[in-house]
């Protein structure tokens, strides 16, 4: 093991496989034209489009006709609400999601509220469990869309979306759903679910490509105006090695999706065994009986994650004090604030996320020099 090198913050990107690189180095040399030109080179590239398009669909058992591809999580979720708040402006204009939703959900939906949109913002228990009686009431005539995250990329919590898609279709409103940490960490169920996220790169593919699935009869107006790629409705020449790099990035992941998992947990748990037993006075976060298998939200009375984060990094250990789209802003947590932590709390947080290459010995390695950093900062904080 390379000291040097210990990576645990796969919930902000993963490592590429060597298996997708090998794959997309041989599209990038050899499938180079562009896939909207007629002549042969340019159909090779549309052919490996529609191929891994196939892949993607099957995979997930869904239609092929029902992917959209993007460039990212963020392009996925901006397309699903911006689309659909725009074509059904004429239906109603209020929209409901939840106060610990990933940035590229609130950020767009703070914007739809400039521009005259109604959002209404569900709080979560201290699990950071969206409350389904609490989406009810919040359900009026003018409401077209529900948009809640399939787990929550720093606590890790599941929410109920079995639930939350039964109530959507009984009140004939649009649901979409944030999946951009949850593929490739757990099966999907897709029944009563409109529109779904997700991205290459937090399953070990490259960045820069994400999908969403968009329901067939499901109408959305497109965000990119230009050529009628995708089915007209998202316009701009395709990634090909992108695409063809997610497709391969996925098969490999899902093949070994249950193995992967239960080895995670099996870390995970033991690092936060470890953690509770040789430093004290810790908290860990969120949902423990129902959450990713990779994740770890924990608190550390009396230091700053800030300290924490350059100790370790000093060591060549990479974690988050919380999402990496957040983390270079000095503000605490959104998601801790709304499970009721105070800002201090918040501030002495740190999300640690497993992945496929994390190793035993790297674990303990980390819990060792975090125990150090701990140690120091405990002392340097007695008044």
């Amino acid at each position: 093991m390379d000291k040097k090198n210990v990576y645990l913050d796969n919930n902000a990107t993963t490592p590429m496989d060597d298996r997708v690189i090998e794959v997309m180095t041989k599209v990038m040399r050899e499938s180079y034209g562009n896939p909207s030109s007629v002549y042969q080179v340019g159909q090779k590239g549309k052919k490996i489009i529609e191929e891994s398009r196939e892949m993607i669909s099957g995979l997930l058992g869904l239609k092929s006709r029902e992917i959209v591809f993007t460039s990212g999580g963020t392009e996925s979720n901006n397309m699903a609400i911006r689309g659909v708040a725009r074509c059904l402006k004429k239906k109603g204009m209020h929209l409901i999601t939840s106060a610990i939703e990933h940035s590229s959900v609130l950020n767009t939906f703070k914007d739809m509220e400039s521009l005259g949109w109604e959002v209404t913002y569900l709080g979560v228990d201290e699990k950071g469990k969206v409350n389904t009686e609490e989406l009810r009431r919040s359900i009026k005539d003018e409401t077209v869309l529900i948009s809640i995250m399939h787990s929550n990329n720093e606590i890790g919590t599941f929410q109920p979306i079995t639930e939350i898609g039964k109530i959507a279709k009984e009140k004939n409103i649009i649901f979409h759903v944030d999946g951009v940490q949850s593929v490739g960490k757990i099966k999907i169920d897709f029944e009563n679910i409109d529109l779904f996220s997700f991205a290459a790169h937090k399953f070990y593919g490259p960045k820069g490509i994400g999908a969403l699935y968009v329901k067939s009869g499901v109408k959305i107006e497109k965000l990119i105006t230009g050529g009628h790629q995708e089915r007209n409705r998202r316009a701009g020449t395709e990634n090909v090695p992108g695409v063809c790099g997610m497709a391969k990035a996925l098969e490999i992941t899902l093949e070994n999706l249950y193995v992967e998992m239960e080895k995670e947990k099996k870390l995970r748990d033991y690092m936060e065994k470890k953690i509770l037993e040789n430093i004290g006075k810790v908290t860990i976060n969120g949902d423990l009986s129902n959450r990713l298998s990779n994740t770890s939200s924990i608190s550390f009375e009396k230091v700053e994650a800030e300290s924490l984060l350059f100790a370790l990094d000093m060591k060549g250990i990479a974690v988050s004090a919380g999402s990496a789209c957040a983390s270079s802003t000095l503000s605490p947590s959104h998601v801790l604030e709304a499970i009721g932590f105070s800002i201090s709390k918040a501030k002495s947080t740190l999300r640690i996320s497993l992945g496929r290459f994390t190793q035993k010995e790297e674990i303990d390695y980390f819990v060792e020099i975090l125990e150090m950093a701990v140690g120091n900062e405990r002392n340097l904080n007695i008044i």
